[in-house]
């Protein structure tokens, strides 16, 4: 009786290993190739967070929120000179980030401005057109790095940016980047990289529609 105690403990063992294995291999899956995830830590719901750190962040949000809200019509966006670029960008399990309108000339230097994004960001819609959804701020590593006096990864108003290294699905440089997401609240957390309740289903949608005339 012991012994075959001892061994269906081992066989349970040995099968809780390979379940885990296979997860991280799932994870790590995830997390490479065109989902490849951030290194640096996600902000997230966090009830550890000071009252000082949760006004600041609020803050944050809401001045990104009212710098960008002259941007609602994508069109006046693009007469700012925010161009789109990636296409639709969407993590599947994760959800999605939707469409970077990016501003050029705002990407080549080593300034964060919560008033001046490098990229707005949009939600396709099904019967009309992208819906504002936040915004996403970038800096190169290397123009970061560049600077002696940065001793540290990029803040804006105490928030991280997150580090994509590279190579990544954007065939960008190593960059940090931080996601703003002050128009469509994310359950996640306001500057995760993935929104889960954004879609790029229309946007595809449409751009088969396309192809197939």
């Amino acid at each position: 009786m012991m012994k075959r105690r001892v061994t269906t403990q081992a066989t349970r063992l040995r099968a809780g290993v390979l379940a885990l294995a296979g997860l991280c291999t799932a994870i790590a899956f995830a997390n490479d190739g065109e989902h490849k995830e951030a290194t640096e830590p996600h902000q997230t719901i966090d009830a550890h967070q000071t009252a000082a750190q949760k006004r600041q962040f609020s803050e944050l949000v809401r001045i990104v929120h009212d710098a960008t809200a002259k941007y609602q019509n994508v069109h006046d966006a693009e007469s700012a000179g925010y161009k789109l670029q990636f296409g639709c960008v969407t993590g599947g399990e994760f959800g999605a980030m939707g469409l970077h309108y990016v501003k050029d000339e705002l990407t080549g230097d080593d300034v964060l401005d919560p008033e001046n994004p490098e990229i707005v960001i949009y939600e396709p819609t099904p019967h009309g057109p992208p819906r504002l959804i936040g915004a996403d701020f970038l800096i190169l590593k290397s123009v970061w790095e560049a600077n002696p006096k940065h001793t540290k990864p990029p803040q804006l108003r105490g928030q991280l940016l997150h580090l994509f290294d590279e190579p990544n699905r954007f065939k960008l440089p190593a960059f940090y980047t931080l996601h703003v997401w002050a128009w469509k609240p994310n359950p996640a957390g306001s500057f995760v990289n993935w929104h889960t309740n954004v879609s790029c289903d229309s946007f595809f949608d449409d751009s088969d529609a396309g192809a197939g005339l």
